[in-house]
């Protein structure tokens, strides 16, 4: 069987595209012939995978996305495949794996009347109800309830096409895969001290993560904490905002920042807590990769994971709506307390041992070719 893979943008630092790679790598393991449509690869293309570069041109991201649709329309209609799985809504899909969150639900909440009626909305919205309407075909790999619940109060999608994946995090970022004594290590390695405190935030797209929340919240620690606490960001985007940030809060030399990292299990165990107070976020697989790497999280509600933490009871989460006071005292209250952290440290470790947190690629292959 051919399966063709849809993906406007692959680069191999995002969680959407790691469980890219991992669903697309169990299809393959188990026999079937794997082609890729994206506008832009970067890294690594895995051995006999047939990856189609699409170029496109056009002045606006909307546009672009529809360039790209037409002309893998035209391509599939001269090479058809088995199977489509998409990875970004858009229209001829046979699987949807839905990895961000509900647009018609953002825009209820965030935005007005007259952006409904620009070209961008438009565009969004059809290509979101032509996966979710309730007379598409499509089958819709989800990872939350909650996302569940958004697309079926907007387009009264039936529960039938739903299926509810676990989190798929490999087997290799287990705090128990670790080398012995890999803290002081890693510490060591990246000019830690025993004394101070690392703070890792790991994710592309700094404002969509909440990176300008983590730096008020250091900010407001006391100086005696403060001046003894590290922040280590790794994720794709421009850092310039954030270290402008940064120096105005006057915490500039105790933040790092790296466009992408290789060794993020080895910063996992090196840090004393994993902070993600993102604004938006459908799932965050990072959640999930500190819970295995034993690593305590302070995150928000509005993560589509969060309610690991909580069943993990590995740290805190700040309800909506978000006030930044609430993340302060958060901060604050885990770093004066080293019993907590290494309570939180043991529960998520426990949580990882007992809980599946590992199987979402095989389960995702599993619905795809039985498509």
């Amino acid at each position: 069987m051919e399966i063709a893979f849809c993906l406007y943008k692959y680069f191999p630092f995002g969680g959407l595209q790691r469980d890219f790679i991992q669903i697309l790598s169990a299809c393959q393991k188990r026999g079937h012939q794997i082609r890729v449509y994206t506008m832009v690869w970067d890294g690594e293309i895995p051995a006999d995978i047939n990856v189609i570069i699409i170029p496109v041109k056009a002045r606006t991201n909307n546009g672009r996305n529809e360039a790209f649709y037409h002309q893998v329309k035209t391509h599939l209609t001269q090479h058809p495949a088995d199977i489509i799985v998409g990875f970004n809504k858009m229209p001829g899909l046979d699987i949807y794996y839905a990895a961000d969150v509900c647009y018609a639900e953002k825009v209820e909440k965030e935005k007005g009347f007259f952006y409904k009626l620009t070209k961008r909305y438009k565009h969004y919205i059809a290509y979101e109800k032509a996966v979710f309407d309730a007379d598409s075909h499509t089958k819709l790999l989800m990872l939350t309830q909650h996302q569940i619940n958004d697309f079926k109060k907007h387009y009264k999608t039936p529960d039938a096409r739903f299926y509810l994946l676990p989190p798929g995090i490999d087997l290799s970022r287990k705090y128990d895969q670790q080398i012995i004594d890999a803290k002081p290590i890693y510490r060591k390695k990246n000019a830690i001290s025993e004394d101070q405190f690392l703070l890792l935030q790991v994710g592309s797209y700094f404002k969509r993560k909440g990176v300008d929340r983590t730096l008020k919240s250091i900010a407001s620690l006391p100086n005696k904490i403060k001046n003894k606490t590290m922040l280590m960001v790794v994720g794709q985007d421009s850092p310039t905002r954030y270290q402008r940030l940064a120096k105005n809060f006057g915490i500039d030399k105790q933040v790092l920042f790296f466009q992408g990292r290789n060794d993020v299990v080895e910063l996992m165990a090196a840090a004393d807590m994993l902070i993600h107070p993102a604004y938006q976020e459908a799932a965050g697989i990072v959640l999930i990769e500190a819970i295995a790497a034993g690593l305590p999280v302070i995150t928000t509600e509005i993560c589509g994971y969060a309610f690991y933490i909580k069943h993990a009871d590995c740290g805190i989460v700040i309800d909506e709506p978000y006030k930044q006071k609430n993340l302060n005292n958060a901060l604050t209250t885990s770093l004066t307390n080293k019993s907590l952290l290494n309570q939180w440290s043991k529960s998520a470790r426990h949580f990882a041992d007992t809980q599946d947190l590992y199987s979402l690629p095989e389960k995702a292959a599993d619905i795809i070719l039985g498509c």
